[in-house]
């Protein structure tokens, strides 16, 4: 019997999928948690096969640093990923940490059973990436652009973007000013505002 650790700070999402998981399908839910700070530990105590990972948690923990060490340090346990947002950047995020699977939270129950049955047989799932609608520009930011814009949410400066990427400052203005040139907006202050407000980045998670 497959055993599966879930991970999400609202209580009434994980009693819906526990419901789910064990009273459809059988499996054993072997332990929860509100915070994806004790994600690891818990697999290393647990042993799942399959962790369902939400991205924002209690304590603002992330579930997509939590997925990268569960992928690192116990590479066997399957990791799906899951957010109640449209944040742009959380799906390639949770691909690069070595997630199997990632499923926003506004499809249904049945949907995300089918999901954990496919990746523990082996499958995966990830959807097609969510397109920004740009007031001004059309043409797409490549993901080294949205890695820059998602650090310049955070209010990093163009040093420490540099830094964090390993690219240099000039680098990062070239990319910026592409950014700029590509969405029409006039300055990276006013396209990071746009990004916030209209929830596509989130720059806490």
């Amino acid at each position: 019997m497959p055993k599966i650790l879930i991970v999400d700070d609202h209580e009434s999402i994980r009693e819906a999928l526990k419901i789910s998981l064990t009273k459809n399908e059988g499996y054993e839910i072997v332990g929860e948690t509100q915070s994806a700070a004790y994600a690891l530990l818990y697999c290393q105590k647990l042993k799942p096969d399959l962790v369902l990972l939400d991205v924002c948690t209690e304590g603002g923990a992330s579930g997509l640093t939590a997925a990268k060490q569960i992928h690192e340090t116990l590479p066997d346990i399957k990791v799906i990923v899951m957010s109640a947002f449209d944040e742009i950047s959380y799906l390639p995020r949770a691909r690069e940490a070595g997630a199997h699977a990632f499923i926003y939270k506004s499809r249904s129950l049945a949907f995300f059973t089918e999901v954990v049955k496919d990746v523990l047989n082996g499958g995966t799932y990830f959807p097609e990436p969510k397109k920004i609608p740009m007031p001004m520009g059309e043409a797409p930011l490549t993901e080294r652009e949205m890695e820059i814009l998602r650090l310049l949410c955070k209010h990093m400066t163009n040093k420490e973007i540099g830094a964090e990427l390993f690219i240099s400052e000039n680098t990062v203005k070239y990319h910026k000013a592409n950014m700029l040139a590509k969405t029409g907006f006039e300055n990276s202050v006013d396209l990071a505002f746009y990004m916030i407000t209209n929830g596509w980045i989130n720059p806490l998670y």
